[in-house]
């Protein structure tokens, strides 16, 4: 079963933490409002996407397993 990263936008301030961290897998565009350009949790992004999880000043990304 893979695992999913999922942001909840009702709570995220598009901070860009997480993309600091990861910018293969999150970006703010223009408006500064947060993609998610990959959302499966690989072995290869797995320790980085889940520091984002952990630094994320709203709490605003969950993995769903």
């Amino acid at each position: 079963m893979s695992k999913k990263i999922e942001v909840d936008f009702e709570i995220c301030e598009a901070n860009g933490v997480c993309m600091g961290i990861i910018p293969e897998v999150f970006e703010l565009d223009d408006e500064d409002y947060l993609h998610v350009l990959q959302d499966e949790v690989t072995p290869d992004n797995e320790a980085q996407v889940r520091e984002a999880v952990r630094q994320c000043p709203r709490q605003a990304i969950t993995i769903r397993e």
